[in-house]
């Protein structure tokens, strides 16, 4: 099988962040660690905004920014957790990332560092410090000063030349070079201000656990570190955190207390009020006299350093739990966290109404990390919608996620037979709506908002023709409105609500189309005649009428000057017999461009619009076919043409504003929203079908709204704010953990755990619960809380009786008792829970059935009626027997070769196990004559693999994630003749994700369209740590290879980012061996084509042998499964 691997939602926790003056040098950026990705920001004005987004081909494991001396903007030092390095600059004058330096720090023999990368670098510029192997710092030299001073008077000036080519930049990396450490388990680490040579400080844990502090100093020509005198042994071991004091010293934060060492190592201290864990800490002022210290309850700390006398504090506020923290300028704070949404605070001076000295301007929705997810289809809309369990301690929540922009219904009528709708306002400048004026084939209706908020039909209003179907309606400047029919065209004054101005078409002729904006009206007749009009005062006055070669079926003349959009210079026009659109300049009507459309079907709907200050003309055909080019109205051309489907029946398009900013609306069979990012357009599919048409509708000036037509009628409802997936928040306050939907009592069964801080030492201890809650309207029903010490572990639903259709289902859950001074888990519980739907007001849990275990019970699944549950090293097969009204599980056979079994996977009679050490095991389940049941070894992947998650592909495939970051196919020898072989599951696919996966679950993000042939066979979604939602699409070969020639097409128009190659990321690569990536194609990459320049595009397509416009379907068609 052959499978495309991309990304839906991108890594959302915050790893770490840095404050830098990168972009400009007046400019204050947020850079930040997303595991895979860095992001910059600019902070302005109104928030911060988003500059760049760059994807990294590693793991980041470490961020510094330094400024030489002699540079204007701060350079980026980034390190991965492969040992390699890069730095990067910005040209401000070119606008684009410039690589510096690249290089590694790889140690064949050192032993890896329990923490991962630390990172140090001294505030004089002089080094950077990394310890990344057990007793090893690694020292990068730079260099600090040009060396010209250095010349002598006495050298030729053929000697100088020689030598300058030599010379290095000041901030230039040197060769690395390592100096050995006693100490091996370092917990924080900084390098001091004010230091003769580079001092590094320590805090470290040594084999007693036992923390302690110790400084060297580093001597950067003799490559040596000599023993400074600061050192403090034996100091409170909840110490986790250094941080260097830019007036000399440093301070150590613990739960209880926070001490200061100053320059002269004197120390100061100040006990909390509450014990905490700190998370992330920041300077406010350059000279460190104020800290901010968020910690693992949110709370937000100020810790002030005065020059004498004691340290004090106080309390400023609640916010998301940190795993990064930052004071930007100006009372700005950045919350960087890997628990809860980020968010961007800033800091009063007085209290606000929750009595906090802080405001959350913003944030940033944060899915990590993600231990669980269900795929359900909770609107019936042939849509899947995925629920994760996200976060942890108090920011812990459920969020609910779906492809594309909700509409929440408001209200509905019933009136069938709708050709047409809009919306009107009271007067020009009105800044709400109160009208609704709808089109039927025989007569037009209108709805007026009444004094009590309610529509109400009317009779007649102002001159109206509603004898006729309206083809336009709009207001016009000076208080007027404009009304097309098929007979006239009206201008109506609304001060004296009569006709003001009146055209008819010639005899035996009738308007077809027609279109308006506030001082212009254009109309199509039969025969391809096109009249134009301007308003001028109460007049409606033909300016300009031609006749064209062919049929008129559409009609746009939208303004596209944004600062002035009351009038157009160009009117977009479709055409019937030859499928195209032609752009015509106003007021001459001279045809200034032509463009023919591929397809068989009519244009149908065309509009001139403008997203980010580009100008666009979009075309949608008669048979779900839309067509959309970048548009330059001085000259008329049109250019980077795009072709895709959105559905099979005609498509309607309506500009709209949502956010302040500019969308279009294209209705059909299945509705989409366009709108722009980072100047390029996406589409976001709408949770409704078959609408015919829509207009904006803002009954208040503060509501937005959308009404929406169909056969039956109308809906008006608000729609979600525009974006590619739509992300609601259940917050829970507490971890959940696992997840389960269960349709037949219409419920979602989630486990959770709550930490509880002891009140003496802070050492959290955590509570266990079962709970259920509505799985459309996310009410809590009823929760069960396990026995102390007792830690949930698993959650199924399972139905006992196969034989009988109104059986009922049982939530199952698995646990473990986790004792303080035990290692191994020695005991667990099996419980069974049934929903009792018809209990008084709510459905309530009703505990059927407990079974004690001896140990963990890490994983279960429903089996053909039965019960499959991974017990410490063995899984085993329950059956449910009721006897005598008491029901109970009975072990039937279990199978024990195993180190941990983590997953099991059914699949017919087969059973796949997904094991810790020992990768994955096939079993199947056998029942002989004699009614001895049994699980069958039938094969196993003897490579050493450490498994994290599971799923079948098929009968014959699998796929698993390991705590490497690898994805991996096995397959059954099912057809080798050689027994040993049948034996083996063979290794078929190899790919590095670079992000840990929890959890592997067959379903689908996009809308299903039973209309147009799949791309894929099957898809599958899976959920990380770091809180991406990705998707697994199983292709053809052909299309496989097809892609894979692209892939390396776009890898090398790319290039290396920082020195670092895509094809290297991509290699599966484990502590035990590494191999080529195969029958893997990296959706991202593939992807990454929509944003190349357009020469690159046509470069790319050539290589190919395809013409740029059909790559660009091809790519466009997998963005659609996602």
């Amino acid at each position: 099988m052959y499978n495309y691997v991309v990304t839906a939602h991108k890594p959302s926790t915050v790893v770490s962040s840095v404050r830098a003056s990168f972009s400009a040098p007046d400019e204050t950026n947020l850079i930040l660690n997303k595991t895979t990705r860095l992001e910059f920001y600019t902070l302005v004005p109104n928030g911060l905004k988003l500059f760049m987004d760059l994807p990294v081909y590693a793991r980041i494991s470490a961020m510094e920014v330094y400024r030489p001396r002699g540079r204007t903007t701060d350079l980026l030092f980034v390190a991965t957790a492969r040992y390699q390095y890069f730095v990067l600059s910005y040209d401000v004058e070119n606008q684009k990332l410039i690589s510096e330096a690249t290089g590694n720090f790889k140690n064949r023999v050192g032993r890896p560092a329990e923490l991962g990368v630390l990172s140090a670098m001294d505030p004089s510029c002089r080094m950077i410090g990394l310890y990344a192997y057990q007793g090893l710092l690694t020292v990068m030299p730079m260099v600090t000063s040009s060396g010209k001073q250095k010349q002598q008077l006495t050298k030729s000036s053929q000697q100088i030349r020689r030598e300058s080519r030599n010379i290095q930049p000041v901030g230039t990396i040197q060769k690395p070079f390592n100096l050995r450490l006693k100490e091996l388990l370092i917990r924080s680490m900084v390098l001091l201000h004010n230091t003769e040579l580079p001092t590094i400080a320590i805090l470290y844990e040594d084999s007693k656990e036992q923390c302690h502090i110790k400084t060297y100093r580093i001597n950067l020509k003799e490559k040596e570190c000599v023993d400074s005198p600061w050192k403090l042994t034996n100091i409170d071991d909840t110490s986790n955190l250094l941080v260097s004091v830019p007036k000399g010293g440093f301070l150590i934060v613990q739960s209880k207390t926070i001490v200061y060492y100053d320059g002269d190592f004197k120390p100061r201290q100040i006990d909390l009020e509450f014990p905490t864990a700190a998370r992330g800490i920041a300077a406010v002022d350059d000279d460190g006299s104020r800290y901010l210290i968020g910690d693992v309850f949110g709370q937000l700390i100020l810790i002030v350093l005065p020059d004498t006398g004691d340290l004090y504090t106080h309390f400023l506020g609640k916010i998301s739990v940190p795993s990064s923290l930052l004071y930007l300028d100006h009372s700005y704070v950045f919350v960087g966290s890997h628990f809860g949404d980020s968010q961007l605070i800033r800091l009063r001076q007085d209290k606000n109404e929750q009595g906090f000295l802080l405001d959350i301007l913003e944030k940033f929705i944060n899915l990590s990390p993600i231990q669980d997810f269900c795929v359900v289809n909770l609107e019936r809309q042939g849509q899947g919608q995925v629920i994760t369990c996200s976060g942890g301690s108090r920011d812990g929540s459920l969020r609910i996620i779906r492809n594309g922009v909700g509409i929440t219904v408001q209200a509905t009528l019933d009136m069938s037979g709708i050709n047409g709708i809009w919306s009107l306002r009271p007067h020009f400048d009105a800044d709400y709506d109160d009208m609704l004026v709808i089109s039927f084939i025989g007569e037009t209706r209108i709805l007026k908002l009444s004094q009590g908020e309610e529509l109400e039909e009317i009779d007649q209003y102002c001159g109206f023709d509603m004898s006729h179907p309206t083809i336009a309606t709009a207001n016009i400047v000076g208080n007027l409105l404009a009304q097309v029919t098929e007979t006239s065209v009206r201008l109506i004054d609304l001060n004296n609500q009569r006709v003001t101005s009146e055209w008819n078409p010639p005899a035996l002729s009738k308007i077809t189309v027609a279109d308006i904006n506030p001082t212009q009206v254009i109309v199509a007749l039969g025969g391809g005649n096109l009249v134009y009009f301007e308003i001028k005062g109460l007049d409606l006055v033909e300016i300009k009428s031609t006749r064209l070669e062919y049929e008129i079926s559409c009609v746009n003349i939208s303004p596209l000057d944004i600062n002035k959009p009351i009038n157009s210079t160009v009117v977009a026009v479709g055409l019937w017999t030859i499928i195209g659109v032609q752009i015509l300049r106003l007021p001459t009507l001279e045809i200034i461009a032509n463009q023919p459309l591929e397809g068989t079907a009519i244009t149908r709907s065309v509009l001139l619009t403008t997203f980010e200050y580009n100008h666009y003309l979009i075309a949608a055909l008669g048979d779900g076919q839309l067509f959309h080019f970048i548009f330059t109205p001085e000259t008329g051309r049109l250019s980077e043409k795009k072709q895709l489907s959105l559905g099979t029946q005609p498509i309607m398009l309506t500009s709209f504003t949502s956010n302040g900013m500019n969308h279009v609306f294209a209705a059909s069979d299945r509705p989409t929203v366009i709108y722009s990012s980072n100047k390029k357009l996406l589409y976001s599919n709408v949770n409704t079908k078959d609408v015919t048409y829509m207009c904006p509708f803002r009954p208040t000036p503060m509501a937005t709204s959308l009404v929406i037509t169909h056969e039956e009628g109308l809906t008006i409802g608000s729609i979600d704010e525009i974006q590619k997936l739509h992300i609601r928040t259940i917050p829970l306050n507490e971890m959940p953990r696992r997840i389960f939907h269960q349709e037949y009592s219409n419920t979602l069964g989630i486990l959770t755990t709550r930490p509880v801080p002891d009140p003496e030492t802070g050492i959290q201890e955590h509570l266990s619960f079962f709970k259920i809650l509505d799985d459309q309207s996310f009410e809590f029903y009823d929760w069960f809380q396990m026995l102390q010490h007792e830690l949930v572990t698993c959650l199924t639903s399972v139905k006992f009786d196969q034989e009988r259709e109104t059986a009922p289902e049982y939530y199952v859950i698995g646990t473990s008792f986790v004792y303080p001074n035990e290692s191994d888990v020695s005991r667990g519980r099996i419980l069974v829970f049934h929903v009792d739907k018809k209990a008084e007001h709510t459905p309530k849990l009703r505990p059927v059935h407990q079974k004690e275990v001896r140990g963990a019970v890490f994983t279960c699944a429903p089996f053909n009626g039965k019960l499959l549950a991974g017990i410490n090293s063995k899984v085993i097969v329950l059956e449910w027997n009721p006897e005598e009204g008491e029901e109970q599980l009975t072990e039937v056979c279990d199978y024990q070769d195993l180190t941990m079994a983590l997953h099991v996977v059914a699949r017919g009679h087969f059973v796949i196990v997904g094991d810790l050490m020992r990768s994955v095991t096939l079993l199947a389940f056998k029942e002989s004559e004699k009614g001895e049941k049994m699980l069958e070894l039938i094969a196993k992947d003897y490579n050493q693999n450490w498994l994290l998650a599971i799923e079948a592909l098929d009968d014959e495939e699998f796929i698993a994630s390991d705590a490497d970051h690898n994805l991996f196919t096995l397959r059954k020898n099912s057809d080798s003749t050689d027994e040993e072989e049948r034996k083996k599951l063979e290794e078929v696919g190899a790919f590095h994700l670079g992000d840990q996966i929890n959890r592997i679950r067959h379903g689908s993000l996009a809308m299903n369209n039973p209309d147009i042939e799949p791309i894929a066979s099957n898809t599958l979604l899976f959920c990380t740590v770091s809180g991406a939602i990705g998707v697994i699409a199983t292709i053809s070969e052909e299309r496989f290879n097809f892609l894979q020639k692209l892939e390396r097409c776009i890898d090398k128009t790319i290039g290396p980012i920082g020195g670092l190659t895509h094809s290297e990321w991509r290699i599966f690569q484990n502590e035990y061996r590494s191999r080529e990536v195969r029958d893997f194609v990296d959706g991202d990459l593939i992807e990454s084509f929509l944003d190349l320049p357009r020469k690159d595009m046509a470069e790319i397509a050539g290589t190919l042998g395809i013409k740029v416009d059909d790559l660009l379907k091809i790519v466009e068609e997998y963005t659609r499964i996602h």
